[in-house]
Order: structure tokens, then sequence, then C-alpha cells
């Protein structure tokens, strides 16, 4: 098997074909995405005329240093694309996403989107989500009582704020994020939906039915595509 930030690179460099000059679409974040903007760089003049919506505020620096138009999702009417990482895919292209803290503006970019593309290495392919934490953004206001009610509502034992440093972890968006262990999550829809409803969330990193592709190699380097 190839060095994972090998596989990460040949996805990100694979999905940067998908993009042409002129284009105006959204960008993800993350290790692989980094990949991404690597390629296009060197594919592309400072003069391609790209413009991109990034979903955080990291995203949006590195688009500046490459010297392409950056918008906010409010002053477009719509986005042909998406390319974006996760940090879970299941066979049905459900996602877990918000390890990198932009889950919040990584949605809300996904589904302004005409078509969402993901981009990750081997590592990231499961039969079923939830061996990654997942992450759910919360208001700071009461976030321990937001805190409780997951524990007690879904008896789960691991569930922690996420820090940087001593300090807790503030997404671009203000918020607090909890990273909460449910382990083999058999209905990501469900779960979500039953996230959602408690006051306090924001959003959850379930992204459910919203991919439409993924592209992802394969432990030998190779390269392999899939639709939903």
């Amino acid at each position: 098997m190839l060095p994972t930030e090998r596989l990460k690179e040949k996805a990100g460099r694979q999905a940067a074909k998908l993009i042409s000059p002129g284009m105006t679409f959204g960008l993800g974040t993350g290790s692989t995405v980094k990949w991404l903007i690597e390629e296009l760089q060197d594919r592309f003049p400072k003069n391609a005329n790209l413009t991109v919506v990034p979903t955080s505020e990291q995203s949006a620096r590195l688009a500046r240093q490459a010297g392409w138009q950056v918008k906010e999702l409010n002053e477009v009417e719509r986005l042909e694309l998406t390319i974006d990482g996760a940090d879970e895919a299941d066979p049905s292209g459900n996602l877990i996403k918000g390890g990198g803290g932009a889950l919040l503006r990584e949605k809300l970019v996904a589904a302004a989107s005409d078509k969402l593309v993901i981009i990750a290495d081997p590592t990231k392919l499961v039969e079923k989500l939830g061996k990654f934490p997942l992450p759910v953004e919360v208001i700071p206001f009461g976030y321990r009582q937001v805190q409780r009610k997951i524990t007690e509502q879904f008896g789960v034992a691991g569930i922690q704020l996420r820090r940087k440093g001593e300090e807790p972890f503030v997404t671009d968006s203000g918020n607090f994020i909890l990273d909460v262990e449910f382990g083999v999550i058999d209905d990501p829809a469900a779960l979500d939906k039953a996230l959602q409803i408690i006051p306090g969330v924001v959003e959850t990193g379930l992204f459910v039915g919203m991919a439409h592709a993924l592209i992802h190699t394969r432990p030998d380097g190779g390269i392999s595509e899939k639709s939903f």
C-alpha cells in the first residue's frame, strides 16, 4: 500500500480534471483538498478566471494565494460543482464530515451545489459509518446541556468538547463542536434527524444522500470513481 499522503495526493489531483477555466465551484476543506488546490495551480495560470466559494477560512486563504477570486455563498446563485473530502464514506455515499471543524459551511455549500464530488483515500471507506467520532456543531451557550441530552437520549459513553489546546475549538461560525462516539451507525438519516431537533444543535457531520460521486484511490494507487 502506498503511503496515505501519496494516496490523498492522487485523489486530489484526479479531481482537478473536473475543473475548467472560468468555472465557479465550491472548494472544500482538508488534507486531500490541499492536493486538489496544488494541482489546479499547476494546471491553470492565474488568469484562468477561477472563482471559488470556500467552505472554511483556511481554504479561502489558500484560494487567494493561488490568485483565484473568492466569493461568499450569498454572492452566487448556484454552484455547478463542489469538491470536498470526507472523514468516512459508506457504500451508499453517506458521509461523516467535520474532522477539520468546517461541517456547517461544508453542508451549506454542498446543498447549494448541483453536484457534490467527494475525494478520499482508501482509509476513509467503511461498510458502515461510525468508527470516526461524529462531529456535532453546537451553540456555545448551553453546550453542556446539549452534551447531557445527547448522552441521555442515545446512551453514548464517549462525548467530548473539541478543544484547541486548553480552550474550546471555535468554528468559523463561532460555534463549538462535540465529538460523539456513537459506534456503528445503522441508520444515518434517522440519527441526523434526531440530533437536529435537540435545541442548541446547529448541524451534524452526517451528510446523508448529498454526495453525487466519489473519487478514491485504491491501496495500490489506482483510481476508482463511483456515482450515486
